[in-house]
C-alpha cells in the first residue's frame, strides 16, 4: 500500500537506480547513485558519476514514489534506502530530504560518502541518517591524494565527528596491490579505527578493474590497468593487522 507523505518539489540529479541492492548495507537496499563527486579516485568504478551536470533530474516525490513499491522487500529484509555516488553529500539538500520522508515511512536511511565534506555542510543530513558507510580509501596521507587527488584531512574530521555523536559506521577500505597496501596505511587505519566508538563493521574490498570499461568509453586514461585484483593473501595479511587492533574485518 502506498502511503501518501508531504509532497516535495525538491530535486537533484540521480545517475541511475539499484532497486534490490544487497551491499550497501544491511538487508536489501534500494540504493540511489547520485551525480557529482569531487574526488578522482583512480580505481572509480563509477566514473560516469564524475560531473554534476551528468546524469538526469528528479524530483523527491518521484524517488519516493518508486521508493514504496519496494517497501515490503526491505522491511522484510532488514534494508533500507542508501544514498552512495558519486558522492551524494554535493547535493544536501536534496539528499537530507529523501532520507526524511523515509524516516516519515519507517525506512532505513544509509548515506555511501568519502567524507570529503565540511561538518556544517553534512550536519543537517546526519538528522535523518541511521547508518554512515565511510569510505577511508587510505590512511597516509600522501597514498590518499595520490589515489583521490584531495587532503584526506576532512574524511578523518567526519570519522571522528560521527564517533563523538554515536552515530552508526561501518568503514569500508578498498585494497589496492602497489597503492594502498603497504602495512604502514594498513595499520595506521586500523589503529585510527580502533579508537572510535561507533563502528559496527569494518569492510577491505579488494580490488577490482570492473569499471575499467566506463574509463575507456568516456575517454578516460585508467591508470591502473597494469594492476593485479588484490589475491586472498593480499587481504589475509590485511585483515590479520587489523585484528592485531581487535578489529574483525568482514
Amino acid at each position: 500500500m502506498t502511503i501518501k507523505t508531504p509532497q516535495s518539489q525538491t530535486k537533484g540529479r540521480i545517475h541511475s537506480i539499484e532497486t534490490c541492492g544487497t551491499v550497501d548495507g544491511p538487508g536489501i537496499r534500494y540504493v540511489i547513485f547520485t551525480q557529482g563527486c569531487p574526488l578522482r579516485c583512480l580505481y572509480c568504478h563509477n566514473a560516469d558519476c564524475r560531473y554534476p551536470n551528468g546524469g538526469k533530474e528528479v524530483t523527491v516525490d518521484e524517488l519516493i514514489e518508486d521508493i514504496q513499491k519496494y517497501h515490503s522487500y526491505m522491511k522484510f529484509s532488514g534494508g533500507g534506502v542508501t544514498i552512495t555516488g558519486g558522492e551524494p553529500l554535493m547535493q544536501p539538500e536534496f539528499v537530507l530530504e529523501i532520507f526524511r520522508r523515509c524516516q516519515e515511512l519507517g525506512i532505513h536511511t544509509a548515506l555511501d560518502t568519502s567524507g570529503y565534506v565540511k561538518l556544517a555542510t553534512v550536519k543537517p543530513v546526519l538528522d535523518y541518517v541511521d547508518l554512515v558507510l565511510l569510505d577511508i580509501k587510505s590512511f597516509d596521507p600522501k597514498i590518499y591524494h595520490q589515489v583521490t587527488s584531495v587532503s584526506l584531512e576532512p574524511t578523518l574530521n567526519l570519522a571522528r565527528y560521527l564517533s563523538d555523536i554515536k552515530k552508526p559506521v561501518w568503514i569500508r577500505f578498498v585494497l589496492v596491490p602497489h597503492l594502498t597496501d603497504p602495512p604502514h596505511n594498513i595499520r595506521g587505519l586500523a589503529e585510527f579505527v580502533s579508537d572510535l566508538k561507533n563502528v559496527e563493521r569494518v569492510e577491505i574490498l579488494p580490488f577490482h578493474k570492473m569499471g575499467e570499461y566506463k574509463w575507456e568509453q568516456l575517454g578516460y586514461e585508467y591508470q591502473l590497468k597494469d594492476t593485479p585484483s588484490a589475491s586472498p593473501e593480499l587481504v589475509a595479511t590485511a585483515k590479520k593487522i587489523f585484528a592485531e587492533y581487535g578489529i574483525e574485518v568482514n
